[in-house]
This record gives structure tokens, sequence and C-alpha cells, in this order.
């Protein structure tokens, strides 16, 4: 499959490069993650599965950046966000839906006491942000340096590889922790004026021991505000984020993604002595916590009602577990049989699989993956992680780990010779946070 099989989408990508700065509106899905010739362009999608404008089917993984975790247009979500359209969206005051969302989400979120829906991650860990340095009276903010991403704003992108606009006075009020290590952690604390420490509980690797609640207790022992971000964690590691899989709870916690099933709908939650603080029944001087447009569209607040109400009533953590358990087995499996076990690699939590392509040094490799997504997109195959959703079917599974082994087998090939470059159709994808195009 190549432009020649992609016509439609190869002539839409340049009409979109004409008028879209990228390409797209997220970069992660920019045509520059995908081989040269093989960036479908979507018509619609059902389930685990999408077509593009060219007529072509694609089991999908990691779908909506990890967002639809139920399948595309799931008939209990699409319902509750449907009966809404109809009795308006936006008022001049908070719709009963606000109240409902709002307790509905406490409820299956017991950790926090209060909570504030928005449209997106990037705004709800901003005011999180914001929240901590109002509390604390501190300036500077601690983030993992191990996780990818945080926020669209400065206080983030400032530390990335795509600085350019920041003032270097923003990006210096931010400092990084390395991931498991509470005496590197303890070493910034003590050196820096720190209003908070945001993190993901966890993602690409498990806690370590006690790491959770060392951290839990730093934050404690300097006065500092601890902050989840459960963008990826909510849901896919319980219905209660990853603070209640592992019985860790912080100050404050963000949620989205898998919270509207593609819908957008994003939350801050946290104790209450905090949250307050951007209310209006306190003394304190008041903090502009969020106050967007439309962050409580009703359509959106009843689609993630649903969602929660899916994901407990019918075990959808669990589904999501086994099968991303049997995908990670078959991809292990076929891989060594082809003799690159090694080098197509699968990692991280069972609900959250990615992949990493090693060359022959066993060091990350752009142009390995650009092989290695080739060969799953000429399969039918989409995505760029193995993360899994809920719609996916045992069959859809055991097609994935074929088209797998096929892609093995050319990798093979490829690290015989050690030059992918044949097999690569192109220039080689590209990480996002990049300097210059």
């Amino acid at each position: 499959m190549d432009a020649q099989i992609l016509p439609r989408s190869t002539e839409v990508n340049e009409r979109l490069h004409q008028i879209v700065p990228g390409g797209a509106h997220t970069y992660a899905k920019g045509e520059d993650q995908y081989p040269e010739g093989l960036a479908p362009v979507i018509s619609h999608g059902r389930g685990a599965h999408v077509w593009d404008i060219d007529g072509n089917s694609y089991i999908e993984y990691g779908s909506g950046l990890r967002a639809v975790s139920l399948g595309h247009a799931h008939p209990r979500v699409v319902e509750a966000a449907r009966r809404e359209l109809d009795r308006g969206s936006n008022f001049v005051r908070p719709s009963i839906v606000e109240l409902a969302a709002a307790e509905k989400f406490l409820a299956t979120v017991p950790t926090a006491e209060m909570v504030k829906f928005a449209k997106n991650g990037s705004d709800v860990t901003t005011a999180a942000v914001r929240l901590a340095r109002a509390a604390t009276g501190r300036p500077v903010v601690a983030i993992c340096a191990d996780h990818p991403f945080f926020s669209t704003d400065d206080w983030f992108i400032g530390t990335t590889g795509m600085p350019a606009g920041i003032p270097p006075q923003i990006t210096g009020l931010t400092v990084r922790f390395p991931y498991g290590d509470l005496a590197a952690t303890e070493e910034i604390l003590r050196n820096h004026d720190v209003a908070c420490l945001i993190m993901e509980a966890a993602t690409g690797v498990e806690p370590p021991p006690g790491y959770l609640e060392g951290m839990r207790a730093l934050a404690d022992r300097y006065g500092v505000v601890l902050v989840f971000d459960e963008m990826i964690t909510g849901f896919r590691w319980s219905e209660a984020g990853a603070q209640g899989y592992y019985g860790v709870t912080p100050d404050l916690s963000t949620f989205g993604k898998a919270l509207g099933n593609g819908f957008a709908v994003s939350a801050l939650a946290g104790k209450r002595e905090l949250m307050e603080l951007g209310g209006l029944r306190h003394s304190r001087e008041r903090v502009f916590l969020l106050s967007t447009t439309h962050g409580a569209e009703t359509h959106s607040l009843a689609a993630a009602m649903a969602v929660m109400d899916t994901y407990v009533e019918e075990g959808i953590s669990a589904r999501l577990h086994a099968l991303g358990e049997r995908l990670a087995s078959g991809v292990r499996d076929v891989a060594a049989a082809m003799g690159v076990g090694e080098h197509v690699v699968v990692r991280g939590r069972a609900s959250n699989l990615v992949f990493g392509t090693l060359d022959e040094q066993l060091r990350p490799s752009q142009p390995y993956r650009t092989l290695f997504l080739r060969q799953l997109v000429a399969g039918g195959v989409l995505g760029p992680s193995f993360v899994v959703s809920s719609a996916l079917t045992e069959a859809d599974i055991d097609r994935t780990v074929d088209v797998v082994a096929q892609a093995c087998a050319v990798y093979r090939k490829a690290l015989d010779v050690e030059d992918p470059t044949p097999w690569i159709g192109g220039r080689s994808v590209k990480p996002v946070f990049r300097p210059y195009a």
C-alpha cells in the first residue's frame, strides 16, 4: 500500500498542509508520524475499526490518542450525548447535568472531594499548577522528566525540544525530577522553591515498591502540592484511576481522554481545601482556576457519565487488560519466532501498550520504526502504539498478531543486512518534539 493506493489521502494531506499548520490539528496525528505515502486520512470509524477516504479498512490502536477506549461511536455514549443535543448545549447558568456529572465523577473517583470540568488536558493541568502556586506562594513547578507530555502551555513546552516563542524566564521556573528516584526528588525540593510535583503515577513502568507512598511523604514534608496527571491512567488502570489502583491519594489530579470516549471533556479534581480557592466561599485571595466557555457542554458531560457507567457496570478496565495481555503475548511470541524478539519489544501496562523498534545495537531507531509501521499499515493495522480499546475482539487481536509476524519477517531481513532503508519507502518518521521541521 502506497501513494498509488492512497491517492485521495495523498491529495487531502497536501490540501491540509496548505491551510492547516502541520497538516493536522494535533501534532501526534501528523503525516510525519507515519511512513511516506502511508498516512491515511480517516473517513469514519466504528468500534475498533476505521476506514480511510480511499476505502481501506484498518484495525485501529491508540484511538484518538488513547481517548477512545470504548471504541468509536459507542452506542451507549452516543445515545447519552444525543439525548442532550435537542435540549440545548450551553446556557447562561449551570445546567442540572453539571451537578449530575460532578456527583457521578466523585462517586467513581472517591479519593477526590471536588471537581471542575473543562475541554482538554492542558486546561486542567495548568489550572492545577496555578492552584498549587497560589496555595503555596512558591513559583517553581517540578515535573517528572520521564513522562512525555503535560500541557501545551509555556511552563511545560519550554522544557521540550520545541521551546520556540517561550521566554527563558518562564522556562527557568520549571525543573525536572527522575521517576522512581526519591533521593533525587528530595534534592530538588531542598534546592528550589517548589510549588508542586506533577507526574503520572505510572505509564511506561510500574512504580517501584513504596515509591508513590514516598512521593506522598515528600510532598507532605516539604509542603508542596502532589499532582497526578491521570490523562492516560484514568480509567485504563481502574475506574478510580491510578490513585485508586495504587492506593495513594494526590492533592490534585487531572483526567481526560478516556473520560469522554472521544467527546471533549477533562476534569481537575482534588482536595476541597485546595479546590475551594477557585470558588466563592472562602476569605483568601481568589484563584482564577478554570472558566471555560464550553467546559460544561451538556452533551459532553452526558457522554462522560455514560462512559463512567459503562466502565463500572461492564468491567471495562479488566477487559482492556485482558485484551492487552493477549496482544502482548502474541507479539512477543511471533517476534521471538522471527528472530527479532530483542528488537521489536512491547512495553507498558497491558491496557496501555507501546512498542519499541531497536536497531542492530539495540538502540531506539526511527528508520526501523518506519519499516515496522509501513508493514502494519500495509497489513491493515493502524496505530502508533498497541493501546487497546474494549471494542477489539479476540479475532482482531489475532489478525494483528499475524500482521506483526509478517512485519517481523521483513524486520529480520533488514537486520541481516544492517540497513532498513530498502524497506522504509522514503523518509523516516520523526519525533513530535524537535526544533526544526
